[in-house]
């Protein structure tokens, strides 16, 4: 457990919960850190360990959280009620690392903060303005239908962060510029970008989908899963396979942590070289893939906890992408610490930035925003 308290006066407390750990930063209306600390697991001791935090962390305004999944109901940031903390419960199964966690959280708050408003921000969200053509897969018209499977994507408010840094990183306004935002953490996508809304992704009805992650597969034939479904593999036991046995670890053997993997390619293990070079396969070609949906790209954005942390990474990843105009300056990319920074050579036909993910500075601004409205609609009545 990490644990920092900077100064008080705070407005916005932010509440990360993911499968296995639970973020809290207070960020006060200035955008300002005033309080943060990292958690373990959302476990049954949620409730004493978030007391001890909230206790010491000042006058909160409002609690902001991130949900995972908001399905086709939730297209924006939303103040949580009872109606829809019903309605996300009814969503946990398209997102069962992520979402539970993420009421885990709110209803803990909810015990600590009584009469807190509470908001919940969706990584779906920022692909709401996602064409059918990217959503819609080619599947039978009752599938949609009956369940409503179609493609969704995540990994939205960091987009929504990067996508705003880029702007002022690069001097031009969000909705002139197309970029192709590359969040590479355990989990990882690539988004395409251009006119100010999301116009492809990778991941797609669950975070399974795209690129090879930590742990999940990413894409994956269908007719693999049929074969072994009908070889006798379970259902449960293929669900804990492709999310916590496949990715990177699947491959190697032995972990799916990149900064073990890219020491034991270098101590010349063979199954981690391949891990790490189907990881960038795949990469390059959703980058590419990508690039083609925002009809050129004006800049590469790494972000997340390996596209911010390994220069090896982005540097053998942008290696097969010169053709596309990315080419990276190698001091430049050698040196990034850790403050926003543009990695690519001079004259580049396509920028190359390296932006750090502030999910809880995202989550805060809506909330603001979501607050904003409300009252401005109270004044209007």
């Amino acid at each position: 457990m990490q644990s920092t308290v900077l100064f008080d006066g705070v407005r916005v407390l932010v509440v990360n919960a993911g499968s296995s750990s639970v973020k809290l930063r207070v960020v006060d209306d200035g955008d300002q850190l005033r309080a943060s600390r990292d958690l373990g697991p959302p476990d049954d001791g949620l409730t004493e360990q978030l007391g001890d935090f909230v206790r010491g962390a000042g006058v909160l305004d409002v609690v902001g959280h991130r949900v995972v999944h908001g399905g086709s109901r939730f297209t924006s940031a939303v103040l949580v009620d009872s109606d829809v903390r019903a309605a996300l419960d009814g969503l946990n199964e398209l997102a069962p690392l992520h979402n539970p966690a993420a009421l885990a959280g709110i209803d803990a708050v909810g015990r600590l903060l009584k009469g807190v408003p509470q908001v919940a921000c969706f990584d779906t969200a920022f692909h709401a303005s996602l064409p059918p053509s990217a959503t819609t897969y080619a599947i039978p018209r009752d599938w949609v239908a009956r369940w409503g499977i179609r493609r969704y994507g995540f990994h939205g408010i960091s987009c929504s962060w990067s996508s705003g840094r880029a702007a002022e990183l690069l001097g031009r306004p969000v909705d002139r510029l197309r970029l192709v935002i590359c969040h590479l953490g355990a989990g990882a996508s690539a988004t395409g970008f251009s006119g100010g809304r999301s116009t492809d992704t990778t991941m797609g009805f669950t975070p399974l989908e795209g690129l090879v992650m930590a742990t999940r597969c990413g894409d994956l034939g269908p007719g693999a899963l049929l074969f072994a479904l009908d070889h006798g593999l379970g259902l449960s036991e293929a669900t804990k396979d492709l999310e916590h046995r496949s990715g990177l670890l699947g491959i190697a053997g032995t972990t799916g942590d990149m900064r073990q993997l890219l020491a034991a390619r270098e101590a010349g293990d063979e199954p981690a070289g391949l891990a790490i070079a189907v990881y960038l396969h795949r990469l390059r070609a959703k980058i590419a893939g990508m690039a083609a949906a925002t009809e050129g790209t004006d800049a590469l954005i790494f972000t997340g906890g390996v596209g911010e942390g390994s220069e090896i990474i982005r540097a053998e990843a942008c290696a097969g992408l010169e053709w596309l105009g990315v080419i990276l300056d190698r001091e430049a990319n050698n040196a990034v610490d850790a403050a926003d920074a543009e990695i690519s050579a001079p004259g580049a036909a396509v920028r190359t930035l390296v932006i750090h993910a502030r999910e809880d500075l995202q989550i805060a601004h809506e909330c603001r925003q979501l607050l904003d409205r409300r009252q401005a609609a109270g004044r209007s009545e």
